[in-house]
C-alpha cells in the first residue's frame, strides 16, 4: 500500500457544546483536535511510575489507595458518545448495509467531521475491506461523498490472517501513521484461520483478545466487521455468529439489524464498557446509500457539573498555564478551600483527569516529585 503525497487540507471538525456550563462551552471547540494529538498511549508509555506495585510470586497489585495516587492517561473518545479507543464487534446480517456504513463511519473519523451530531475527533483510518476490491471501493465511495476525499483514509482489500501476522501490519501502519484512530477489520472471517474450529469459545475469545491487546497498547479504536447467526433471539447481541468469547473479550459491540429485509430504515444497538447502552434508528439515503441518523434513544451522557473542576478552570482561563503543588493551588483559587481539602486534592485531579481533560479544556500531568513534594501541571488546551 502506498502512501499518498497529494497534500489536502483537512476539514474543520465541529464540535458540539453544552448550554449549561459556559466554561465547558467556551473550552469544547478547541479539545476535539487541539488536545489530542495522535493516538493516547497507555500508563507504561506515559511514564506512570511502577514503584507503588507490589508483586506476588509474578501477581501484580495495588492498593485502593496507591490506585487513587496514580494518574493515568484520560480516555477521550474517537466519537463523542459513540465510539471510544478499544476493540468492538460491529454485526449484521449479509447485505444489510454494514460496508457503507463502515465507510461512512472512516471518512468521518479521517475529516474530522461530526457523524450526525456526535463530535468526532480527527486521525488516521485504515480500513481493511477485505472483501472488496479497489474497484468497487472506488464505486462506492464516489457514490456516497462525491468529489470530497482525504489523505487520511487508507483503504486494503487483503491482509495477512491473525496467525500469519496481521498484527505486524497493522502495528507497522501505526508507526507510519502515528496519528491512526481507527481500523476496521471488514470482515473477522477473513483473519481467522481457513479450518479454524468454529464454535470454540477458546479460539473466538483469543482472536479478539489479540485485538484488543493492540488497541489498548496504542490508544486507538479496531473495530471487527461480523455477521449474525440465523437462529432469532429477544438480545440482539446473543445473535453475534460464534461463542460468547468474542463479545466477552470485546470492549463492546454495535448491532445493525432491520425488522424487514426490503425496509428502508435499521436500527442500531450499541452496548459497551465505557459507554452507556444506546438505540439508534438510522434511515438509509437512497441516493447516496449514507445513513442518516433519525432518533436516537438516549442522549449523550454529560457528568455532573464538578465545582472543583470548574473552579480551575475558570482559574486558567486567565493564567493559562501554572505548576506547583496542591496546597500552592490552594493559595492560588483560594475558593478552593471551601470545596476540598488540601489532601485530596491531588486524587481529585487523578480521579477526574479524563473529565477535566474533556469537559473543561484542562490537561493535568503530574511532574517528577521530589521526597516531599508532589507538583503537577495545569494547561488550557489553546496554551499547548
Amino acid at each position: 500500500m502506498k502512501k499518498e503525497t497529494k497534500e489536502k487540507a483537512a476539514l474543520n471538525p465541529v464540535v458540539g457544546a453544552t448550554e449549561e456550563q459556559q466554561i465547558q462551552k467556551e473550552f469544547k471547540e478547541s479539545i476535539t483536535n487541539e488536545m489530542v494529538v495522535g493516538n493516547t498511549k497507555p500508563p507504561e508509555i506515559l511514564g506512570i511510575e511502577e514503584d507503588s506495585r507490589t508483586r506476588l510470586a509474578g501477581l501484580e497489585v495495588m492498593s485502593m489507595t496507591e490506585l487513587y495516587d496514580s494518574s493515568f492517561p484520560p480516555r477521550v473518545p474517537i466519537i463523542d458518545g459513540l465510539l471510544n479507543c478499544g476493540t468492538y464487534l460491529f454485526v449484521g446480517a449479509p447485505k444489510v448495509g454494514k460496508s457503507f456504513f463502515m465507510a461512512q463511519l472512516a471518512f468521518h473519523v479521517a475529516t474530522g467531521t461530526p457523524l450526525w451530531e456526535y463530535p468526532t475527533r480527527q486521525g488516521s483510518v485504515l480500513y481493511l475491506a477485505l472483501e472488496d476490491d479497489y474497484a468497487r471501493l472506488q464505486q462506492r465511495l464516489s457514490m456516497m461523498f462525491g468529489d470530497e476525499e482525504t489523505d487520511k483514509l487508507f483503504l486494503a482489500t487483503r491482509a495477512a490472517t491473525i496467525k500469519e501476522g496481521l498484527d505486524n501490519q497493522i502495528e507497522a501502519f501505526v508507526r507510519e501513521y502515528p496519528d491512526a484512530r481507527l481500523i476496521i477489520v471488514d470482515t473477522l472471517q477473513k483473519v481467522r484461520e481457513v479450518g479454524e474450529e468454529k464454535y470454540s469459545y477458546a479460539n473466538d475469545y483469543e482472536n479478539i483478545t489479540k485485538f484488543k491487546e493492540f488497541s489498548d497498547k496504542n490508544g486507538l479504536c479496531i473495530l471487527i466487521v461480523h455477521h449474525t447467526r440465523k437462529l432469532e433471539s429477544s438480545d440482539s447481541f446473543e445473535m453475534i455468529s460464534g461463542t460468547n468469547g468474542l463479545l466477552g473479550a470485546a470492549d463492546g459491540a454495535f448491532f445493525l439489524y432491520k425488522k424487514k429485509r426490503t425496509d428502508n430504515e435499521a436500527i442500531l444497538d450499541i452496548t459497551g464498557r465505557d459507554q452507556q447502552d444506546q438505540q439508534l434508528t438510522l434511515e438509509r439515503d437512497l441516493e447516496t446509500c449514507i445513513w442518516k441518523l433519525t432518533k436516537a434513544e438516549n442522549e449523550i451522557f454529560k457528568p455532573k457539573a464538578d465545582p472543583v473542576l470548574e473552579a480551575i478552570a475558570i482559574f486558567l482561563k486567565n493564567e493559562k498555564h501554572w505548576e506547583g503543588i496542591a496546597s500552592e493551588l490552594m493559595e492560588a483559587v483560594p475558593i478552593l478551600g471551601d470545596l476540598i481539602p488540601a489532601n485530596v486534592l491531588t486524587r481529585r485531579l487523578n480521579v477526574n483527569r479524563t473529565n477535566l481533560y474533556k469537559e473543561y479544556g484542562v490537561c493535568y500531568e503530574p511532574m517528577q516529585r521530589t521526597s516531599d513534594r508532589k507538583p503537577f501541571s495545569l494547561k488550557l488546551v489553546e496554551s499547548e
